[in-house]
Parts: C-alpha cells; sequence; structure tokens
C-alpha cells in the first residue's frame, strides 16, 4: 500500500478552474489530477505546494503556434531553449511549426529527423503541425499527408502567398483546395497563413526606416481576401479550417457570419496584435515587424471585442525569432529585415496586462491562452484544471510587475518588441505532470495526436 494517497497535493486560495475562479486542493497521481475538492478537504500528498496569498493557480498555458525552427536554423532558436522559454511563460505545451527547420515537417522522414532533433531536449511538451506544400497538396499526390497525419501530426499548416523561405513553397487556391479536401477526408485539420499574394504584388513595396511604408505593403485587403477563400474552401468541403494570426478587423463579419452558418471554421490572433498599436512603433524597430503586420490602435480595439466576443477563438505567440543580423536593426530597413515576433515566454504577462486594463478575467485568458489552443490543435489531457487532466500548471501572480528585459529572456537571441515594456502578471512556477519545471532536467515529452 502507498503511504500517501497522492504524490502531490496543491492548495491555492485562488484557481481558475471552468467552473470559474474558487479555491481548490488538487490531488495528483500519476502525473494526472486525480482529485479536485475545497480548499480546506485534508487530502494527503507525499508533496503539498501551497500557493502565496497573492498567487493564482492557472493550468499550464498551451501555445498552438510556436516556430522553434531546429534543426537547420537551430542558431534562430532550438528545442532547448524555446521550452525553457515556454515553462518561464507558464506554457507547459507548444506545437511547432513546420517551417523554418531544414527540412521542413512535410514528409514523414522530415518528421522523424526533427523528432529525433527534440528528444530528450525539451522542457514542456511538444507536439508537432505538418506542412501543405505544392509538392504534396497535388491531386493524386497527397500521400506524404496521410503518411504525417498516420504519424500524429495535428494537422497541416499551409501558406497562400510566399512563406519567405524557398524550401516551404506557397499553395495556389487550386493546390489550396486540394490539399483541403485531401486533408478533410483525413478527418484533419487545415490551418492558414492568409494573406493574397497578387494584392501583396500590386501593394507598394516597403522600403526603409519608417513603419507606415511597410504596414502599406501588406495591405488588409490582401488578409481579407485570403481568408474569404479559405472560408469559401471550409463551407464546400467540411474541412476544418483554421485561421492563423488574424491581424485585420475588416476580415471579422465574414468570419462571423461563416461560424454561424456551421462553417468548421476557427481563428487566433497574438499578444502583438493585441497589445501593440502601429502608431506606437518608433521608426527602424525592425523587431516590431511580422507578417501579416501589427495594424492601428482602432483595428486592435475592433480585435479585442471579437475575443471577447468568441469570433476568434484564441491567443497563441506566433514566435518566429531569427539571429539579430537577420533584424537589420543597424539600418532599420522594414523593407529587407526578417519579419517575425520573439515572444513566447512574455505572452501571458503582455495580454492579461492589457486584458485586466478592459476589464477582463485570468479565466477568460484561461480560455483564450489555455483551453482554446487545446481545442484548435485537437490535444487531450491538457488546457484545464480538471480531473483526468495533466497536472500542468501555472503559478501566477497576477498583480506583479515586470520590466522586460530582451537580454534576460530564455529566447536564443536577445530581442523581442517586448523590450522594455513594463508589464503587469508573473509567472513563478510551472509544474508539468505535477512537477516543478528544471530547465536543466527537461522531462517534457513529444506529443501524438491521439
Amino acid at each position: 500500500m502507498p503511504e500517501h494517497d497522492y504524490e502531490l497535493v496543491v492548495r491555492a486560495r485562488r484557481a481558475i478552474t471552468p467552473d470559474g475562479e474558487r479555491p481548490v486542493a488538487i490531488g495528483v497521481r500519476g502525473g494526472r489530477i486525480a482529485e479536485i475538492a475545497g480548499a480546506d478537504v485534508p487530502l494527503d500528498g507525499a508533496r503539498t505546494v501551497q500557493t502565496a496569498e497573492d498567487e493564482v493557480l492557472l493550468p499550464g498555458l498551451v501555445d498552438s503556434h510556436v516556430h522553434v525552427n531546429e534543426p537547420g536554423r537551430t542558431d534562430w532558436e532550438g528545442f532547448a531553449s524555446a521550452t525553457r522559454a515556454a515553462a518561464a511563460g507558464g506554457v507547459t505545451t507548444i506545437v511547432d511549426m513546420p517551417l523554418n527547420s531544414i527540412p521542413p515537417t512535410t514528409t514523414v522522414e522530415g518528421l522523424r529527423v526533427k523528432r529525433e532533433a527534440a528528444e530528450g531536449q525539451v522542457a514542456v511538451d511538444v507536439g508537432f503541425w505538418g506542412g501543405a506544400v505544392p509538392e504534396n497538396s497535388a491531386p493524386g499526390e497527397t500521400g506524404e499527408l496521410s503518411g504525417l497525419y498516420e504519424q500524429g501530426v495535428y494537422g497541416f499548416k499551409s501558406f497562400l502567398s510566399p512563406s519567405g523561405v524557398d524550401e516551404f513553397g506557397h499553395l495556389t487556391p487550386e493546390l489550396y483546395r486540394s490539399a483541403a479536401a485531401a486533408i478533410g477526408e483525413l478527418g484533419g485539420t487545415i490551418i492558414v497563413h492568409a494573406e493574397d499574394p497578387g494584392l501583396l504584388e500590386s501593394a507598394p513595396a516597403a522600403s526603409g526606416p519608417e513603419y507606415a511604408s511597410f504596414l502599406a505593403s501588406r495591405p488588409d485587403e490582401a488578409e481579407h481576401e485570403a481568408i474569404r477563400l479559405v472560408i469559401e474552401t471550409a463551407r464546400e468541403t467540411g474541412t476544418r479550417s483554421h485561421i492563423l494570426h488574424l491581424s485585420t478587423a475588416t476580415a471579422l463579419p465574414m468570419i462571423e457570419k461563416a461560424k454561424a452558418d456551421g462553417v468548421p471554421l476557427t481563428v487566433e490572433t497574438c499578444p502583438h496584435y493585441l497589445t501593440i498599436a502601429a502608431e506606437e512603433v518608433p521608426a527602424g524597430a525592425t523587431q516590431f515587424k511580422c507578417c501579416p503586420p501589427i495594424r492601428g490602435a482602432a483595428n486592435r480595439d475592433a480585435l479585442w471585442r471579437a475575443l471577447a466576443d468568441g469570433v476568434i477563438d484564441c491567443v497563441v505567440s506566433d514566435h518566429s525569432p531569427s539571429t539579430v543580423d537577420l533584424k537589420d536593426l543597424d539600418t532599420g530597413d522594414f523593407g529587407t529585415a526578417w519579419g517575425g515576433v520573439s515572444g513566447l515566454q512574455v505572452g501571458f504577462s503582455a495580454v492579461w496586462s492589457e486584458a485586466s486594463a478592459r476589464g477582463h478575467s485570468l479565466a477568460d485568458v484561461v480560455r483564450w491562452m489555455a483551453s482554446g489552443p487545446v481545442r484548435v490543435a485537437g490535444l487531450t489531457g491538457k488546457g484545464a484544471l480538471a480531473v483526468g487532466n495533466d497536472a500542468d500548471f501555472a503559478v501566477v501572480a497576477p498583480e506583479a510587475r515586470t520590466r522586460i528585459d530582451a537580454r534576460t529572456l530564455q529566447h536564443k537571441n536577445p530581442l523581442s518588441a517586448y523590450d522594455g515594456r513594463e508589464l503587469t502578471g508573473v509567472v513563478r512556477a510551472t509544474y508539468l505532470r505535477g512537477d516543478r519545471i528544471d530547465p536543466a532536467a527537461p522531462k517534457g515529452r513529444l506529443l501524438r495526436r491521439s
């Protein structure tokens, strides 16, 4: 007989559960939540964790949009550094994007190589998206999509405009429809970088240090028209479709209508679109460059309203780092700098800072940054303090403040759009399956779709 009923008991005066905020005592057995009781119930554990008066217990956050870049571009980021950053930010599960690594995750062999590179390095759990590219998406040539799905990827990412890297090509409308149909037949999800390439080509090219020049080069209309294609295709095929990193509010009415019509559509946005406005971006500050771009303050307000109303399903980082030199900080040229925001570690603090100022609760943030990404990716056992789920926890101090210093973040390269910002909400501890995460002894697992 075991000496104790539970290997761990966590007591919190404030915890965010599916039933709302309440005091709890949680019993953990075998790395899973076995019981959730009232805070004063005398559960017997071999170890006990009591949160402090100013702390709140959250489920481990989930980030379903992370570019780890290993292997091939490991100097941009890597599994060790990315998962350390995730853990420091209260994130216990990430899903890795299929591009910027070499090889990309567009073949079964590419997935094998990536898993091999990740093995033994990960401080949090890691799942993988596959990629839909011209080579595996034409009618009669979708065998690799089937193989990747059988090997447990959570779905397939596609681009409707150039991705920025040669080894991950974008899909024409015809190829996109072919890929979506094939993925639907598998029962899978297609996730889409939605910008129209023709409208991008016809827009004025970005050049120089003025952010307005870059913003004009990625017009709302390009995003809007590509999203129209995604909706039409989802309506025709019935394939679950997910719009990545929505930045434009102009597409919200047609997204809302599609959802009301029963189209199988989900949508994400990102912390940088919710917390930064185009008017605030200094000249030459290329750390703010990303595609699609950060837009104006009125657009940001509209994204918040859509998030509150459930039109937008979740908030994820789109952590897309690079080496410092690729950001062209010496010239500040938005036309030549790499596009991507590094924000994996600071996503919770950034979102909570803005959310609390707008009257939202921690329960809202958990819905957007834990249960929402779980639903989009099709993960199991994650994203909620619920019996049977993994004992993944984030202990946060919601009133504490911190000033971000990019040099002290766990990201491999010391560059962030949040550098110098004072944010509200500090992650004090992160637990994976009941064990406090120790970056020096990584115990994360590589996940497969069940």
